[in-house]
């Protein structure tokens, strides 16, 4: 699956995204109106309208109304008429026969961009007629626009007489998840739990041989491992993993990544190097399911260890895991979590102000996840966790000299704590998961 697709629901509950923050947004900054601009692989065009465009871009005006909670005008190339008519404007009415009333009672409707035309030129004239049907005129008040909008459809909207103006009203819609998204949510991570079992499974079923893949010796880093009469690499694992994905109907999204050994304690591009016994080998898995939205689980494995470094870091890690998850409920600041799991590291001898080359408190504890793998909340940003916010919650410690140990999961903050999306087992030595 591409990217971009835009996939049915195949009886799940229907995602419909409430505009009404974003509104409301316009009304509170008493501006003229809100104005996307972006292709399919903008994730905030696809989070507001459900619908994945082409490399054409497409544009999406959202402005409060006197008589009614809103309007947004969905603008699109004509040959994607068809299809944003489905997904954005039937698929938002209450009614089963697309006859209802808008779930959130925005009007929605659809006007084409034609190729002569730019998205930000067609917005900017859809602003100016919103204008004069509210009695108002255009360029009079700011418009409200994501940090990110292209710099040609600003350059067209400021032409036209506009002020823009930033707002992080979409970042903060998509913050809170519904019970729709957290159920895609849901299953994507267990896709992805389903990948980590056949990950683990290869390691627990793969034997050392004493040689490495080009039949030298395994020399300081050890003796290869061998599964099923060949060599095993981060590869062929990577593959394997992504195999399950592709089955479980959900796409790796090129994110499938596995390292190995101190030389890729630091490493998150795919590689195809030997995996070798008594070296810690990460696997993270964060596959897209059909719906958008993405799913994160990290473990990491020894074979054949010694239970030296790699022992004490595997403890520590998943101790400060615990700890970030204990501390996870409405109204905590994102860096509080943050805080317990450094604590923990550091009780074990890792320390995050450790000098560079040495033993060390490694990347982010998490962040939000949904139709973007990082979005927010950020945990060691400002800013304070809410009742359906998805993140994923870990921690690492790295040593150049050793290896890596991570650990990752997803977590939704419920009224009253959180719950983790998909549960898969911890241990570092790898077992067969059938």
């Amino acid at each position: 699956m591409s990217r971009g697709r835009d996939d049915e629901s195949h009886g799940r509950p229907p995602l419909r995204t409430d505009l009404t923050p974003i509104v409301d947004a316009v009304a509170a900054a008493d501006a003229d109106a809100f104005v996307a601009v972006g292709d399919r692989f903008d994730d905030d065009l696809r989070y507001l309208t459900r619908f994945a465009g082409s490399d054409r871009a497409a544009a999406l005006v959202i402005a409060a109304t006197d008589d009614a909670a809103g309007r947004a005008v969905l603008c699109v190339a004509p040959s994607l008429r068809a299809r944003a008519e489905r997904k954005f404007v039937s698929g938002a009415r209450d009614g089963n026969d697309g006859d209802g009333e808008f779930h959130d009672g925005v009007a929605r409707e659809l006007r084409t961009v034609q190729a002569s035309e730019h998205a930000g030129e067609r917005a900017a004239a859809v602003v100016g007629d919103h204008a004069d049907r509210e009695g108002g005129e255009g360029g009079d008040r700011p418009i409200l626009v994501p940090a990110s909008i292209p710099h040609d459809a600003a350059v067209y909207l400021e032409r036209a007489g506009n002020a823009l103006a930033s707002t992080d009203a979409v970042a903060t819609a998509r913050s809170r998840k519904t019970d729709a998204e957290i159920d895609r949510l849901r299953r994507v991570q267990r896709a992805a739990a389903a990948g980590m079992a056949r990950a683990e499974t290869v390691l627990a079923e793969s034997e050392v041989t004493g040689e490495g893949p080009d039949g030298g010796a395994g020399g300081e880093r050890g003796p290869a491992l061998t599964w099923e009469s060949g060599p095993l690499t981060t590869e062929r694992l990577r593959r394997e993993v992504n195999a399950v994905l592709g089955a479980h109907g959900v796409t790796d999204a090129e994110n499938s990544v596995v390292t190995a050994g101190s030389a890729l304690a630091d490493r998150r591009l795919p590689g195809d190097e030997a995996i070798r016994a008594g070296e810690t080998v990460v696997v993270s898995v964060s596959p897209r399911g059909p719906d958008g939205y993405y799913g994160d689980l990290t473990r990491t494995f020894v074979v054949d260890g010694d239970g030296g470094w790699e022992r004490r870091a595997y403890v520590a890690v998943e101790s400060a895991r615990e700890a970030a998850i204990a501390e996870i409920e409405p109204d905590v600041p994102g860096k509080t979590v943050r805080g317990e799991a450094t604590a923990e590291l550091a009780a074990y001898g890792f320390d995050p102000n450790a000098d560079a080359g040495g033993p060390a408190f490694g990347r982010g504890t998490g962040c939000g996840v949904g139709v973007s793998r990082r979005e927010s909340p950020a945990l060691s940003g400002a800013g304070t966790l809410r009742s359906g916010t998805v993140v994923t919650v870990g921690a690492e410690v790295s040593d150049p000299g050793a290896g890596a140990v991570r650990l990752t999961d997803l977590v939704v903050v419920t009224d009253d704590g959180c719950e983790v999306l998909a549960t898969y087992p911890f241990g570092i030595v790898p077992e067969s998961r059938g």
